[in-house]
């Protein structure tokens, strides 16, 4: 399965909202209805979204950047997800090196943070370079603790 990265588009917006829901992620923080897709529709607004998609336009994932998200300065990976069907696949690798191929072109360093629950994500993250600068607890929800993270180039 070929799979490119591209800007997404309002056009994604319930696929994207489908991979986010339906994710632990999404189970946590969106849980009340709508709440994930009127976020989603501000990433799109702000063209801080991109989608991953196969060669007839299906979406399978996105991931959310927003540019100078952390101290003003550096790249924030904001959300990735990948829908059910399509995890294992790498496709969340895929979306991360897309972002850091980007970002890397301007910036030295990208942060993300990952819930203490997802730990899935969190070995990813620790597989692929990224390295915890700190915790942050209760940071989206009180009782969950949030480990941020940094890649630098």
């Amino acid at each position: 399965m070929d799979i490119k990265v591209i800007k997404g588009d309002i056009s994604y917006l319930d696929d994207c909202e489908v991979a986010l829901v339906d994710s632990e992620l999404g189970r946590r923080y969106f849980s009340q209805k709508g709440s994930a897709r009127e976020s989603l529709e501000e990433g799109f607004c702000k063209e801080e979204i991109y989608v991953a998609i196969d060669n007839d336009n299906n979406c399978k994932g996105f991931v959310w950047v927003i540019t100078k998200g952390v101290f003003h300065s550096f790249p924030y990976i904001h959300i990735i997800a990948v829908k059910s069907e399509n995890r294992g696949q790498g496709i969340g690798k895929l979306l991360l090196k897309f972002v850091e191929n980007e970002c890397f072109k301007k910036y030295s360093k990208i942060f993300l943070v990952v819930a203490e629950f997802n730990l899935n994500a969190k070995i990813l993250y620790d597989k692929i370079g990224y390295i915890q600068v700190g915790t942050i607890p209760s940071l989206y929800r009180e009782g969950i603790t949030e480990h941020l993270m940094m890649k630098s180039r």
